[in-house]
């Protein structure tokens, strides 16, 4: 099979209802030839990923404007930890407003499919939204997502707005300062409280962000651990299911190899009583021929 080919199969895989993508990727596993073994490690989404694997594959708009907000957003805290100037409250609101709708489309799909829509896979759902875009193909998720956080911003230097705090040396043209110097100097007073006004604006800022990361991700931690419960209770059930499905396939191998056994015994015990049967009536012949013998002894005898 083409590589092309298998990757088009495995995405289809992943738009497959949840309770046949076992079956399917061990079939197309088969297929595969020598990157069988590869698609054979494929894991089945749990419950949430894979409600958000169908926003991508079914309500691709839903899906890319979640993806634009979220940029949008990482952008924006750039900008504030920049020194820069931006509306990041918008930015914030817009990515919210993307999550909530692609929270609802998600429900929805899933409740399409006939799957429970409880408190954990919507909690679930939503961490994992806000956990875009992430390092798996998109459309392709196998697990919940945790959101970056604070720390995806790492590395990025933090600024003042202005020039920075860096007062630019004026060369006086003699030794004591002119009238027309002195009313500049006094002038530029109110330009130097201004940037120590901003720069503690931004540290502020700077400081509410860091503190609303930590907010979040510690209201989130309950949440996610819920979902990575679910997600494990999901796998144990997929991994009995496949035991199962193995076990019932040994079972069935079994019983042909039994029909089998019977069959060959009732043929070897039909071949045995044919052979009795053909013994005795030689036996029959051969007591028929002795007694011609013996008819024949005694009359040549008179």
């Amino acid at each position: 099979m083409a590589a092309s080919s298998i990757e088009s199969e495995v995405d289809k895989l992943y738009q497959l209802p949840l309770e046949e993508f076992t079956a399917a990727r061990n079939a197309l596993a088969k297929e595969a030839g020598a990157g069988g073994k590869e698609i054979r490690s494929l894991q089945k989404p749990p419950v949430a990923a894979w409600a958000v694997n169908q926003l991508y594959w079914k309500r691709r708009p839903v899906y890319d404007a979640l993806i634009e907000a979220a940029s949008t957003l990482r952008t924006a805290h750039k900008a504030v930890l920049s020194g820069k100037r931006t509306d990041l409250r918008a930015a914030g609101k817009e990515h919210e407003e993307a999550i909530e709708n692609a929270l609802k489309a998600a429900l929805a799909l899933l409740m399409e499919s006939g799957n429970p829509a409880t408190d954990a896979t919507r909690q679930a759902i939503a961490t994992t939204l806000r956990g875009l875009p992430a390092d798996e193909p998109p459309g392709r998720l196998s697990r919940t997502l945790q959101p970056g956080g604070f720390e995806a911003l790492a590395g990025i230097p933090i600024r003042a707005t202005g020039d920075g705090g860096k007062a630019k040396a004026a060369v006086a043209p003699s030794a004591e300062p002119s009238r027309r110097d002195a009313d500049k100097a006094k002038a530029a007073e109110p330009d130097s409280k201004a940037l120590a006004k901003a720069r503690e604006a931004v540290t502020t800022a700077t400081r509410a962000l860091k503190l609303a990361e930590h907010t979040a991700r510690r209201e989130e931690f309950e949440a996610a651990r819920a979902a990575r419960e679910v997600e494990k209770a999901e796998r144990e059930v997929e991994n009995a299911k496949e035991q199962v499905e193995a076990a019932q396939q040994a079972l069935e191998a079994a019983e042909r190899d039994a029909a089998k056994m019977a069959k060959a015994r009732e043929t070897a015990l039909k071949r045995s009583k044919d052979a009795e049967a053909a013994h005795a009536a030689a036996q029959d012949e051969v007591r028929a021929a002795e007694r011609e013998v013996e008819k024949l002894t005694k009359n040549r005898s008179r």
